[in-house]
């Protein structure tokens, strides 16, 4: 009989979102540049931390909570409190992070690519959700 895993959350206040989302626009930025430069291990690592920071500034938003532990628990989280489109993004991009921060065979730029489009989609999404679910 295997152990089944425990999802945790952090509680934080929703209004920490918006420091998250921050994080992600960077994060953003920086997989944008690594791709023009055809950096593409650093495109596709930058693109999966700003897919990350995305669905932890959605989750602070929505329940004020983020995901801990496994990053492999972040889009069942996001699944969980109502964000289903958030959880398809950010399982796009969950699979690069082992190849591209620890494996030695090198991203290809089709993959870097995928992965820079998916997290511009995800911190779009984000940016969405953090203008319906915070006040001004």
């Amino acid at each position: 009989m295997t152990a089944r895993r425990v999802r945790t959350t952090r509680e934080l206040s929703p209004s920490q979102a918006p420091k998250y989302l921050s994080k992600a626009r960077e994060f953003l930025k920086a997989a944008q540049f690594s791709l023009e430069l055809g950096n593409n291990t650093a495109a596709t690592s930058n693109a999966v931390h700003a897919g990350m920071n995305a669905g932890d500034a959605i989750s602070c938003a929505l329940v004020g909570s983020v995901s801990k532990g496994e990053h492999a628990d972040a889009p069942e989280h996001l699944k969980t409190i109502g964000d289903a489109q958030g959880a398809r993004y950010l399982r796009q991009l969950l699979p690069l992070k082992t190849p591209a921060e620890y494996d030695p065979a090198p991203v290809s730029g089709a993959q870097a690519r995928r992965a820079v489009e998916a997290a511009k989609r995800l911190v779009e999404h984000a940016e969405r959700k953090l203008n319906e679910a915070l006040p001004r």
